[in-house]
């Protein structure tokens, strides 16, 4: 019964960073378009340069939940940070 209470909480804090990243909104709450793009997020991973992706995407991750933690009163979501002062960014092709 605690590992199901476990996966239940693991998986209630997964979609909500789904909430947070900003994707239910710009996927107008459309469960099959949020699932296609989380599918297209693994085919990255799964490509030429999974180590960089990821690398990319946990920077990505931690400048958001730092700017959260400067602003608890905030209700901003992660894409609140800016992806963009990051230099290696850039050098993956990323805007």
């Amino acid at each position: 019964m605690v590992q199901r209470r476990e996966r239940t909480r693991h998986l209630i804090e997964l979609g909500g960073l789904v909430q947070k990243a900003g994707l239910v909104e710009l996927a107008d709450d459309d469960r099959a378009t949020i699932y296609g793009a989380l599918l297209e997020l693994a085919g990255r991973v799964r490509g030429e340069d999974a180590e960089g992706v990821l690398a990319l995407w946990k920077r990505r991750g931690k400048r958001a939940f730092d700017a959260d933690a400067e602003q608890p009163n905030s209700f901003g979501s992660a894409s609140d940070a800016n992806p963009a002062s990051d230099p290696l960014e850039h050098e993956q092709g990323e805007p």
